[in-house]
């Protein structure tokens, strides 16, 4: 089979890392020496940022449902798929604290990170209505164009470029790394997801994550394995 491989980077933000993020995830810059290795590989023939780029009033926030049930990591509400026009259709979401925030330094990527060797910034969660883990659809599964409030359809600009297989990274596992990663798969992409290049807001998690990766063909591979060896 061809071999184009793409790198995405999810979320290499100040808000998702330690030690001012206002949702940290620990060791989250940990993971910069080998993210800024990988983009240094001239064997990707695209690289790809992601940034979460909520507006203030974002669905997510527990600030915007007040009362004393609605915590931060805690709570959950009903969020309705009003952006795939089924408002009868809902799933529960996690609440979590403001983050990323459009045009805020928190929203911005680290400095450490060498952007310089990015192609392309995808910009997601731009929709106040409804979360986008991934960067290819919304949590519904919306994949039309601004789904979700992104920036570009990534499918199609993978698919223009004539991309095989798709290379992961970057922060949080367990939730945009995850859902970028199956969602990469539904696409018809071959993703790779590099362990060692994550890490989770529940690190606990991890391996019911990569359960829901083999359930769904994401191969989980370490950063000495055959697969990353042929990109870095």
């Amino acid at each position: 089979m061809a071999f184009k491989p793409a790198l995405i980077v999810v979320d290499m933000q100040n808000d998702f890392c330690p030690p001012h993020g206002s949702l940290a995830v620990s060791e989250g810059r940990d993971i910069v020496p080998l993210v800024n290795s990988l983009l240094e590989s001239t064997v990707f023939a695209l690289k790809v940022a992601t940034q979460d780029y909520h507006p203030p009033d974002h669905v997510s926030f527990a600030s915007n449902h007040p009362g004393p049930d609605n915590k931060p990591f805690e709570s959950f509400i009903d969020m309705a798929n009003h952006v795939g026009h089924r408002p009868d259709i809902t799933m529960k979401q996690r609440l979590w604290p403001d983050h990323c925030i459009q045009g805020t330094p928190g929203a911005d990527m680290l400095d450490e990170i060498d952007m310089t060797k990015i192609d392309l910034v995808i910009q997601k969660g731009m929709d106040k209505r409804v979360e986008m883990y991934s960067a290819f659809a919304d949590s519904f599964g919306n994949l039309t164009a601004g789904a979700g409030g992104v920036s570009a359809d990534l499918a199609s600009i993978l698919r223009g470029r004539a991309i095989t297989h798709v290379y992961i990274v970057g922060l949080a596992g367990d939730y945009c790394v995850k859902d970028t990663a199956i969602d990469a798969a539904k696409a018809g992409f071959i993703p790779y997801v590099i362990e060692e290049g994550q890490r989770c807001v529940d690190p606990t998690a991890w391996e019911d994550v990569k359960s829901a990766f083999n359930k769904a063909s994401v191969k989980v591979v370490s950063v000495n394995s055959d697969e990353a060896r042929r990109v870095l």
